[in-house]
């Protein structure tokens, strides 16, 4: 059975092979940094440890709306936070996490204008993240810890035409790494916290030998969950090698992540309103377990004896207990690059890389539910073992990733020419069964061979090719910059075993067996145009237009499903994207305020498809018709005079109507999207009275929101507060300048409320608790 969906051939294939996208932040630059130096005014700006890099915050001459989260600010969030997190911080971007470091992968939501987690992109170093599911995806907070981030910097709508990825149908997040000091040494930074946390931080550093700098780091990770029993374990290691010679250079980038926590469950908020701490349980319940018939005979000798087992019955209760809750990755990720100049005028730059990601994740199975599958299962020949009570349920994810990314630069008097590709081959596997347990109990040890039902066993396959070509010019006595660009995007996916229940089994009969699933997504002419005028050496206005495509979110979840016909394969996702906006940066502030229309088309929805054979529906994705989202962002800093420049107020403002432009079944058209407020606002204040001390409060509201199409349940708005202190620095009392001190504050409030919900459902997750934590940082 195969899925096909035609695109046109685009004849520069072979090219993606050999050029790329343009690597961000690579060491080598088209001028001297004499001449870059020379070209810069000398301007008064607003300055602080917290809010460097002023013209990268608010995106100078940057075509889209491109806003960043700088480092300085990166270092004051809690140690070990999530870098997906960090994004709350910038206007537009709704980010819900659990807990406060945000590390629980399945508690996440992030929305930015008709957008959701899945339909976002995300670069780490110019290397492509793929897709964020936590079943084999690559979400970036396994790949970066804080401490060795340059930047995030973010474009809302309209990435650039150059970034790698089949997933974004505008968000781009771009996440830099720090290049290697030049000085040998290190820092050592020890943080403690509520809910027993405990995190360590070692950095080394080589110091610059004859052109080659190298760090390594090691961050380990150690806290509770914040309700119920249960932990989170992450160790995580980076390493970034650097040899310059000349003007060219060659990098090495070594990621591991070995990451272990257990589950927390979702409910309904009127849950949480009578147990705010509603959580798995720390031991098996009392009577929760009774016989359920006579022995079974497990070891098939035709007679009952001491080697058989009299199966249990188990109760919804004692499917609760948290060890059977547990999820483990351990990805790795290598990447090595080089760039040169051919000329004075023409750059190249090539990155490879390679992924391995491996993992799995458990949760139970009740005797009544496994008995009725195993029972199918068996008739249908199966090779299934009858359940002794609860299962284990075991969902294995593994697979690699690799690819290559270059570009092509080519300075050519007013013009920058960029041209390139992308070419990637993602595989993934992935298992589903129930496993038998000794004694039928929670607690029991897992029984490798006797597989109770079987649910999943396939590999999923994305070849994908990326091509650009791009072109930066100034007119206007260079007052006005414009860019003019496309890509072509190709992606061909396969999946093959099976899917599904139907494919093992269907009514006690033999299932469809093992399938070979195709499909072809392409898009061969994807514009983007860009215009900045600089009204003056402060002040730009930009304007921009840019129309994406994208693999449909969660592809696996959609061609995992076995239908037993060949079903229609659902489009692939587009979007318009319209940008215009100003932007400032003076003496005592500077910020940047954009208005922004999207329209997002090939809505994707669980449905069903009538099968032509039967007569009957089976379920299936389709498409849902076009939503789309209009607003304003707004976000700056303001450093007053009168304060001598020692506090200044930050804030971000975004207005925002994301509804359906078509309705579907119940849902009417003008609905208001899942999980998109209409307002969001953070808005803070530090205060730097001398050079050892750093004070923030801060605050962020999300408004009121729903997390189904038509608005029928509904999250009440609600406003949460943050802090940090840090001290370190010169000082006259006596603490050694390479020390510092800093306190955070999550949740200073300690506010009860439903953070977000998941779409289509009445099930939520809570917002985390007021939560401490102390770290101390030492350089050396």
């Amino acid at each position: 059975m195969a899925h096909k969906i035609t695109g046109k051939t685009f004849s520069l294939t072979l090219l993606a092979g050999l050029i790329g996208p343009l690597l961000a932040g690579t060491p080598v630059s088209a001028q001297t940094a004499d001449e870059s130096d020379a070209q810069k005014e000398e301007k008064i700006v607003v300055v602080g440890r917290r809010i460097s890099q002023t013209d990268i915050a608010i995106g100078t001459d940057e075509a889209t709306n491109t806003l960043a989260v700088t480092r300085d600010e990166l270092l004051s969030a809690p140690s070990g936070i999530s870098g997906l997190k960090m994004l709350e911080n910038l206007p537009g971007f709704n980010v819900q996490t659990d807990g406060a470091l945000g590390l629980y992968e399945f508690g996440n939501s992030v929305q930015v204008r008709a957008f959701q987690l899945s339909q976002m992109g995300f670069v780490l170093d110019g290397i492509p993240m793929g897709r964020s599911d936590a079943f084999g995806g690559s979400p970036i907070f396994r790949y970066v810890d804080n401490e060795n981030l340059g930047a995030v910097v973010a474009s809302p709508g309209a990435g650039d035409v150059s970034a790698p990825t089949y997933a974004s149908l505008g968000p781009i997040a771009s996440y830099s790494t720090i290049r290697p000091s030049e000085e040998m040494g290190g820092m050592v930074a020890v943080t403690v916290g509520d809910f027993d946390l405990q995190r360590t931080f070692v950095k080394l550093e080589t110091g610059d030998i004859d052109g080659f700098r190298a760090y390594v780091s090691r961050s380990k990770t150690d806290s509770d969950l914040w309700r119920g029993p249960g932990t989170i374990d992450r160790e995580h290691i980076e390493a970034k090698a650097l040899y310059e010679f000349g003007d060219s250079y060659i990098q090495a980038t070594y990621v591991a992540n070995d990451f272990f926590d257990y589950d927390s469950p979702s409910a309904p908020a009127s849950t949480f309103a009578s147990n705010y701490y509603y959580s798995y349980a720390d031991s098996i319940p009392e009577g929760c377990i009774s016989s359920a018939g006579s022995v079974y005979d497990y070891n098939g000798d035709g007679s009952i004896d001491d080697d058989d087992f009299t199966p249990v019955f188990t109760g919804s209760n004692c499917t609760s207990y948290y060890e059977d809750r547990i999820n483990i990755r351990d990805d790795k990720l290598y990447s090595l690059g080089f760039g040169t100049y051919f000329s004075e005028d023409v750059k190249l730059d090539v990155t490879a890389y390679y992924e391995d990601k491996d993992g799995y994740g458990v949760s139970p199975d009740s005797y009544t539910n496994t008995l009725g599958i195993y029972t199918r299962q068996a008739a249908a020949g199966l090779d299934v073992v009858h359940p002794r009570g609860v299962q284990y349920g075991l969902s294995t994810v593994g697979g690699e990733r690799e690819g290559l990314v270059a570009g092509l630069t080519w300075f050519m008097g007013d013009h920058k020419i960029e041209f390139g590709g992308w070419i990637e081959d993602d595989t993934y596997n992935r298992t589903q069964a129930r496993l038998n347990k000794t004694g039928g109990s929670a607690d029991g040890n897992v029984i490798m061979d006797e597989v109770a039902y079987y649910r999943r066993n396939y590999t999923a396959v994305r070849d994908t090719t990326q091509l650009y070509v791009k072109d930066n010019f100034s007119m206007m006595d260079d007052n006005l910059m414009l860019e003019v660009g496309f890509k072509s995007l190709s992606i061909d996916y396969s999946l093959d075993g099976y899917r599904d229940y139907a494919d093992y089994e269907i009514d006690s009969q033999p299932g469809y067996g093992p399938q070979s699933v195709e499909a072809e997504y392409s898009d061969n002419f994807l514009p983007m145009v860009g215009a900045v005028y600089r009204l003056n050496d402060t002040d730009q206005i930009f304007a921009s237009f840019a129309q994406n495509y994208a693999l449909p979110a969660g592809t696996d979840d959609i061609f995992d499903n076995a239908v037993g016909f060949d079903a229609p394969d659902p489009k692939g996702e587009e979007a318009d994207n319209y940008e215009f906006g100003f932007r400032t940066n003076r003496e005592t502030y500077n910020g940047a305020i954009a208005l922004f229309y999207t329209r997002f088309d090939n809505r994707l929805i669980a449905s069903s498809v009538m099968n032509p054979a039967t007569g009957q529906p089976e379920a299936f994705y389709v498409n849902a018709g076009a939503s789309k989202a209009y607003g304003v962002e707004l976000s700056g800093v303001f450093q007053p005079e009168v304060f001598d420049r020692e506090l200044y107020f930050n804030a971000n403002l975004s207005y925002k109507k994301a509804e359906l432009v078509d309705g579907f079944g119940s849902n009417p058209a003008g609905s208001q999207l899942p999980d998109s407020p209409e307002w969001l606002m953070t808005g803070g204040v530090t205060y730097e009275p001398t050079e050892w001390l750093v004070a923030n409060f801060s605050a962020k509201y999300t408004g009121k929101r729903y997390t189904d199409f038509s608005e029928s349940i509904e999250l009440d708005s609600y406003l949460v507060a943050q802090a940090y202190v840090d001290i370190g620095g010169p000082n006259n009392f006596g603490m050694p300048e390479n020390m510092r001190l800093r306190f955070n504050i999550d949740n200073v409030f300690d506010k009860e409320v439903m953070s977000f919900g998941f779409t289509g459902s009445t099930f939520g997750r809570p917002l985390s608790p007021r939560t401490f934590q102390a770290t101390l940082t030492v350089d050396f």
